[in-house]
């Protein structure tokens, strides 16, 4: 899988600087930028984020417009159906792009290969795996022993079958040759609330949604899914340590209708390389438990393919199917 490029505050913006410029100059008027999931998730604050920091480098308006349902697809189909000249642009998530497309049984309103333009991925969401303060164990080295005395006892919450807390217990489940209690949940919130409450055990999941809860001492973390330690808690183990090839990255990227002309897309991806390069926008972002990831257009063509592959075999390992 190709190295995921996580640009730090210290990348500069040279030689960069010109195409925010000359994007103004091809793009006459407000920008629309749609997002798929309801305001005051991590996907809209995303959007809100990146539409301030692009506005003030093209000088026009860069307006959010939220269109939540069907897991996003109803913003990216509004975005596949626009006009392609550069005023619209959407933020869709990894499941859209490398789940959903491969999971037997689902039906998509748009194909998400030919009918989105992929510009530029923008965030990661750093997966993490916690538990409820109820549960004997305090470790991964614990979880996997406690799960095979007790095979089908120990379970994990989900936002639903098959969102990214469910392949991400799967593959859990399939690296350490255990057998996890699948919970689904009609979204993240009650998932979290059953597992303070006692009611359900552990959950991998994206770590902004934890905070509230880790704060406040109701959930604990356990390890980082991903192929690093988040700023936030820098001490926390990786997964992989005991599991070798357990990754998980939840990440966010823009795109653009069909047909969108490759110049409009290259100006765009370098807009969005330069607003992504400020550390106010990076601190933001660190803030709320975010990355910065990014890269050029091939770049998210080549992670959509990796992550894909990854997800088909755990999806066909775990038998799943779309509700």
């Amino acid at each position: 899988m190709q190295r995921r490029k996580f640009m730090s505050g210290s990348v500069a913006a040279a030689g960069l600087l010109s195409a925010p410029q000359v994007l103004a100059q091809k793009v006459s008027g407000d920008v629309r930028f749609f997002c798929g999931f309801p305001p005051g998730g991590n996907a809209d604050l995303l959007c809100r984020l990146l539409a301030e920091a692009v506005k003030s480098e093209i000088g026009h308006n860069v307006i959010v417009e939220s269109k939540s349902g069907a897991s996003g697809f109803i913003a990216n189909e509004t975005v596949a159906n626009a006009t392609p000249d550069g005023r619209t642009i959407g933020l869709a998530a990894m499941a859209a792009m490398c789940v959903a497309p491969v999971m037997p049984g689902q039906k998509l309103p748009i194909n998400v290969d030919t009918d989105l333009t992929p510009i530029a991925s923008v965030a990661n969401v750093p997966n993490i795996l916690v538990y409820g303060k109820h549960v004997p164990f305090r470790t991964v080295p614990e979880l996997i022993e406690q799960a095979k005395k007790n095979p089908g006892k120990i379970t994990y919450a989900s936002a639903g079958n098959g969102t990214s807390q469910h392949l991400a217990g799967e593959l859990f489940k399939k690296l350490a040759g255990v057998n996890l209690l699948h919970v689904p949940y009609r979204g993240g919130a009650p998932a979290i609330q059953d597992i303070v409450a006692g009611n359900c055990d552990v959950m991998f999941g994206n770590m902004p949604e934890f905070l509230g809860q880790i704060g406040g001492g109701g959930l604990i973390p356990i390890a980082f899914g991903g192929p690093k330690a988040a700023p936030k808690f820098p001490n926390l183990p990786l997964i992989s340590q005991w599991l070798p090839g357990y990754e998980v990255v939840n990440w966010f990227a823009v795109f653009g209708p069909r047909a969108l002309p490759a110049d409009l897309g290259e100006l765009w991806n370098k807009a969005l390389r330069v607003a992504s390069a400020k550390s106010d926008l990076q601190k933001r972002y660190t803030d709320n438990g975010m990355e910065v990831l990014i890269g050029t257009p091939a770049d998210l063509k080549a992670m959509i393919v990796a992550d894909r592959k990854k997800w088909a075999d755990v999806i066909q390992s775990a038998g799943m199917r779309a509700d």
